[in-house]
């Protein structure tokens, strides 16, 4: 009984010794498949990590799997530390401020509201004015009819024109820039030179007049053709980099469809009010203001679209975003319009200052008047250029800022990266400005040979009308190209390191840093005598 009994707890022991040697061997085998699973699960996160190497390093994605990956790593498990994020030195705006919601330059809208209110008042005051007269018997109604036969169709028609022109030159200057840039500065010089040539021909004194005007401004075309050869180069590159993006947003053109159908209904209803302040008092003084009226409302559609294509270029250089058109149209319409209404005062006077500095720069010589008329310009451009220039749009767009602020900031930004140099010497404001004078130069050339044949004496007022409206809608046309390379300089200057830009900009800095530019600067900042 005893062995039976030694016996049973040796079988006892055994098979416990049996159990746990098959526990350990199950134990083991879990444990290599539990470090294949782990290995595994290794092997997908650094896939996963190296699929996101390209990632900025602040990036929140690549900072989680970077703390996953970094938490494997470790045997034992320690409590969740707090992830600490290195700031960059230079902060990008936060989104709310892209979406700011106040009123810019409040003061200028409600002046653009209001003269818009009184001009179309005047207007339909004065295109009532125009159909009694038509109406009436007698000497009124026999020179309305005149002029509403011989003098209202070639306006209709130069307008037509122009809207035509203006897509021509968008298109072809999109698709070969390198081309168009140099037959733009050479089709205008010659088609300002035929319109003149073709009214002095005439040979009356009203068209000799704006003959040798238009001939006097095609020699100074010519002769900034031929001093901006060297720029020509830089220049295409700048425009073929800046139109990249126009590729993602199809719907880039909408906004300056409907700002040149407005400014075609505008136009339309405006003549019939030119024609009734023929019967009204002061017409002289009428016209003035109908004209003013018009390039101020004009100018303001440019700026509209101007502003429409600024915001959606550059949030998709600053942020990557590819924002609605619609949407950035309606903020420009609204929130940003009195940006639009003060710019559209300035800046045209600005251009026009610019090019009467490069000229006295260029003339001063040793004359003393001349040399003290020179630097005398030169600090007065140095204050406009400060606190009010054409590239402020972009940031009026972007960030919502008033255009004084905007302009100052801008400049700024060309400051701290050493771009004024090259954004004095861009030439791209200069091309769409030429685009407008050609196509302006056409309308003269179609318009008053139309109008010496069927009534000589409305020549010299229809061709003048025709440049002026030619000239402005070709202008609202060309708000694109504009607008991109506007905010190809601006975007690149607030964030140089930005992946879509390439060496074009740094490339062109350190060749005038090296002294090999020898392009004759343009006059900003005063000399030390």
């Amino acid at each position: 009984m005893e062995k039976e009994g030694v016996r049973e707890e040796v079988d006892q022991e055994n098979k416990k010794e049996c159990e746990v040697v098959v526990i350990e061997n199950e134990n083991y085998v879990k444990g290599i498949h539990d470090q294949q699973q782990v290995n595994k699960s290794y092997e997908n996160r650094e896939f996963n990590v190296s699929k996101l190497q390209t990632l900025n390093p602040t990036n929140p994605l690549r900072i989680v799997i970077q703390g996953a990956h970094q938490s494997h790593q470790v045997p034992t498990p320690s409590p969740p530390q707090p992830l600490r994020v290195s700031t960059t030195p230079q902060q990008q705006p936060s989104l709310s401020s892209l979406n700011s919601r106040k009123f810019t330059n409040r003061i200028s809208l409600f002046i653009f509201l209001l003269h818009t209110v009184v001009a179309i008042g005047l207007v339909c005051f004065l295109g009532y004015k125009a159909v009694q007269g038509i109406l009436k018997e007698g000497s009124i109604k026999r020179r309305e009819q005149r002029v509403l036969r011989y003098w209202f169709p070639q306006v209709e028609c130069s307008a037509i024109i122009s809207i035509f022109l203006a897509f021509i030159w968008q298109k072809t200057l999109r698709e070969w820039p390198g081309f168009m840039i140099k037959f733009i500065l050479w089709s205008s010089f010659a088609t300002s030179l035929s319109a003149g040539i073709l009214l002095l021909c005439f040979q009356k004194p009203s068209t000799d007049g704006v003959g040798v005007a238009l001939v006097g401004y095609s020699i100074g075309n010519g002769l900034y053709a031929c001093w901006v050869t060297r720029r020509i180069g830089f220049t295409t590159k700048v425009i073929t980099k800046s139109l990249e993006p126009i590729t993602k947003f199809p719907d880039i053109n909408y906004p300056i469809y409907l700002m040149m159908g407005v400014g075609f209904m505008w136009i339309t209803v405006w003549v019939l009010a030119v024609i009734g302040a023929l019967n009204f008092y002061f017409p002289p003084l009428v016209v003035i203001l109908l004209v003013l009226s018009l390039a101020w409302t004009t100018e303001v559609l440019r700026n509209v679209a101007n502003l429409t294509v600024s915001r959606v270029i550059s949030l998709y250089y600053l942020r990557g975003m590819q924002s609605s058109t619609q949407f950035c149209f309606q903020r420009a319409m609204s929130r940003n319009l009195g940006s639009a209404c003060l710019g559209s005062l300035f800046v045209p006077a600005i251009e026009a200052l610019r090019i009467i500095a490069r000229g006295l720069n260029l003339l001063e010589g040793e004359d003393e008047f001349m040399f003290s008329c020179a630097h005398c310009c030169l600090r007065v451009m140095e204050s406009i250029f400060r606190y009010g220039n054409g590239w402020a749009y972009v940031q009026i767009a972007t960030y919502g800022k008033g255009f004084v602020r905007a302009s100052q900031d801008t400049w700024g930004l060309f400051e701290r990266q050493g771009m004024e140099r090259i954004v004095d010497a861009d030439i791209t404001s200069a091309i769409c400005f030429l685009t407008g004078v050609c196509s302006g130069s056409i309308c003269v050339i179609a318009t008053g040979s139309w109008t010496f044949a069927v009534h000589r004496s409305f020549t010299a007022t229809v061709s003048l009308l025709a440049f002026f409206i030619g000239y402005l809608m070709t202008r609202i046309g060309m708000a694109v190209p504009h607008a991109c390379v506007s905010c190809y300089y601006v975007c690149y200057a607030e964030n140089p390191e930005n992946r879509l830009f390439d060496k074009t900009i740094p490339d062109r800095i350190n060749f005038i840093n090296s002294g090999r530019d020898v392009l004759v600067q343009t006059p900003r900042v005063p000399r030390n005598l």
